[in-house]
């Protein structure tokens, strides 16, 4: 893995990380924002430590681990990958409740014009503020978008230690096989 200087990925907060879509997809998954080594790698889910890749393929959605530089390989499955907040921070938290409404609008927006099968929102936090659902759980949502139905996953953050990555892979699972049929 490149190793970046603090500087360098301070630079980064200001680079927009392209999203990996099509129209038509089985799964386009959601990032709350991406991290600083996000921003700097140009490449979704890059921090070392978050468990997005590894889960992805527990959960049986690749049939082998991808690494972040290969999230093209997506598409190939009908999957991509997309954020609520394009700004990159050091942590989700440095975010607005504007941020996040507007993020929401836009990603709605998006999956409009992508027509995905399923929105699957990784972060059940950033699901509840982009969208004013305060309520909402993982797991499968009312809310559709269009004919897109939503899903919201557990955020495979490092940093989330309620979940491991054997029980998110589980909640994937769930939704990979409603993506299935």
């Amino acid at each position: 893995m490149t190793r970046f200087t603090q500087a360098e990925l301070e630079a980064a907060r200001d680079r927009l990380v392209p999203d990996v879509v099509a129209g038509g997809l089985r799964v386009l998954f959601c990032g709350i924002n991406p991290g600083l080594m996000t921003a700097a790698t140009g490449h979704h889910f890059a921090r070392p430590g978050n468990r997005f890749w590894p889960v992805l393929h527990l959960s049986g959605f690749t049939p082998r681990l991808l690494k972040p530089a290969e999230q093209g390989e997506l598409l190939s499955y009908g999957l991509g990958s997309t954020n609520v907040v394009a700004r990159a921070t050091a942590r989700a938290d440095e975010l607005s409740a504007d941020e996040y409404r507007e993020g929401g609008r836009i990603l709605a927006e998006k999956v409009r014009l992508l027509g995905p099968r399923w929105l699957a929102v990784v972060g059940v936090t950033a699901y509840r503020a982009a969208f004013d659902e305060r309520k909402a759980a993982v797991g499968p949502q009312e809310r559709a978008i269009g004919d897109t139905r939503v899903w919201v996953l557990p955020n495979p953050s490092g940093l989330n230690a309620h979940w491991t990555a054997a029980t998110m892979a589980e909640e994937f699972a769930r939704l990979r096989v409603a993506a299935e049929g």
